[in-house]
């Protein structure tokens, strides 16, 4: 019987060239072979080497074994070559030179990583991220040090710190900044790092780090990692004395250990806070108390992590309106905290939405549907996270991206009179089809006619298109106590 490993790897490569889709008989090259039974059978241990003995950990991060599993993970993520041009499927073909090898340079203390590509994109508020694509050899050797360090790091950190950490995430987060406000902590600080990690200091994070892993050869490959020269677009060469591009698998862990400081900070000072990441807010009950934490909280994150706090975007809100992971939090109608998906996350989808729906689609309808689906069934997990009374932004979604597709139909008939003829044939009074083809106004404004939604109803769409607030009342069926019955529990 194959391991989840070896059954994820199969998974993963299901639809490569060499590996075929649903042909259990396809070939399979020795790359991969090499992985599945690496995956497949039990690390054999030193008790040297165990999870307690944190002097000996580059030996767990540089087994084979583990290489073999880091690669599983980074080809199971896929992404972008880096500067060497090679591929994550070229790498797996080479595995069984590869691994070894790389081993062998990790326990030497020869392994040099390569130069890391920079790339931009667009950030949701404006402006540009960086982003740092290791070539594939270096992002096996990050992920293969995160599986020996997470586990370590991972017990150690704080408990209101939700991002980049196993069986945390969005929902938990938002979980407890709805409970902070109910409890009376209606105004927030959020303070926003300005390029937090393109400004992480390295030296301070290795102190850290040290703080709990004695092995100081993995100590110094991690500082080479981080010391790796970047290459720019234009294809300039820089040296790097401090940051962490985001982009690496190590990165997320990296940024954890650096802030866990400040959240153990926050605790001694008794202050309740979540964070996600670089993204933060901390709940006090008055105004005042928050321009005296925003005052004292900037200056130890100037001071003691040596870290930029960009004054234009950190602010103290309130009550009860917070704004926080793409969330508005306010206070409800009956006394508890409303969620709903912020201003800019609905401009956001809505942007996304005109960019799979152009007026000039020219596929056919079901993929133009798939592409919709796609990129629906990956908000729906956000979505959820909204309260009963706030589900408002999603019908606008639903309506706007029905509207949009009812367009497109209006302008592949190209002419009145096949759409016309087409509104005919799908039970449409002749006085409504008429309306809709011959009216002279533009398709817009045609695609809200009663011609257009007689053929097209709601009811259309549903079945083949994820509707938000359907799939919302799903997961989420109806509670069987009142908000004010759960406060009472609550108390």
């Amino acid at each position: 019987m194959l391991s989840a490993e070896s059954r994820q790897l199969t998974f993963v490569f299901a639809d490569s060239p060499k590996g075929g889709k649903g042909d259990k008989s396809a070939d399979v090259s020795a790359g991969k072979a090499f992985l599945l039974h690496q995956a497949s059978v039990k690390e054999a241990i030193d008790p040297a080497t165990q999870a307690g003995d944190a002097s000996r950990l580059l030996e767990r991060a540089a087994s084979v074994f583990n290489l073999a599993r880091a690669l599983l993970n980074v080809a199971r993520n896929k992404g972008a070559a880096g500067v060497d041009g090679h591929s994550v499927e070229q790498v797996v073909d080479d595995a069984p030179q590869i691994l070894p090898k790389l081993s062998r340079e990790l326990l030497a203390g020869t392994y040099r990583p390569g130069d890391i590509r920079r790339v931009w994109i667009p950030k949701p508020g404006g402006g540009e991220r960086g982003l740092g694509i290791p070539n594939v050899v270096d992002r096996i050797v990050q992920q293969a040090l995160l599986q020996v360090l997470e586990p370590l790091f991972e017990p150690t950190f704080h408990p209101s710190s939700h991002g980049f950490r196993p069986r945390r995430g969005a929902p938990t987060a938002i979980a407890e900044a709805k409970q902070h406000l109910a409890r009376g902590h209606v105004w927030t600080v959020d303070i926003d790092l300005s390029k937090f990690f393109d400004r992480v200091h390295h030296q301070r994070l290795l102190n850290r780090m040290a703080q709990r892993v004695a092995d100081g050869r993995l100590l110094k490959l991690v500082h080479r990692l981080l010391k790796a020269k970047v290459v720019l677009p234009d294809g300039t060469r820089t040296a790097t004395d401090k940051g962490t591009p985001q982009g690496g698998p190590l990165s997320p862990l990296l940024s954890n250990i650096v802030l866990d400081e400040l959240d153990w900070e926050l605790e001694r000072r008794g202050l309740r806070f979540v964070r996600y990441a670089d993204d933060f807010s901390v709940f006090v009950q008055s105004e005042r108390a928050g321009h005296r934490v925003m005052d004292s909280v900037r200056k130890f994150i100037e001071h003691r992590l040596r870290l930029v706090v960009n004054e234009d975007k950190s602010s103290v809100s309130g009550p009860m309106d917070l704004t926080f992971l793409g969330f508005h939090l306010s206070a409800s109608a009956e006394g508890g905290v409303a969620v709903a998906i912020s201003g800019r996350t609905k401009e956001r989808i809505d942007s996304k939405i005109r960019e799979l729906t152009p007026r000039t689609w020219g596929q056919s309808l079901d993929a133009c549907f798939d592409r919709l689906n796609g990129y629906l069934r990956g908000w729906i997990g956000y979505f959820r996270l909204c309260t009963r009374d706030r589900l408002t932004p999603l019908h606008k979604i639903d309506a706007h991206l029905r509207r949009r597709l009812r367009a497109i139909i209006i302008r592949q008939k190209k002419r009145p009179r096949h759409l016309y003829r087409h509104l005919i044939a799908c039970d449409v009074s002749p006085r409504a089809a008429a309306q809709t083809a011959y009216q002279r106004t533009g398709i817009w404004r045609r695609s809200v006619s009663a011609g257009i939604h007689k053929a097209y109803p709601n009811a259309w769409f549903a079945t083949r298109l994820m509707v938000l607030t359907d799939r919302w009342h799903a997961l989420n069926p109806v509670e069987r106590v009142s908000v004010k019955q759960q406060r009472l529990f609550d108390s």
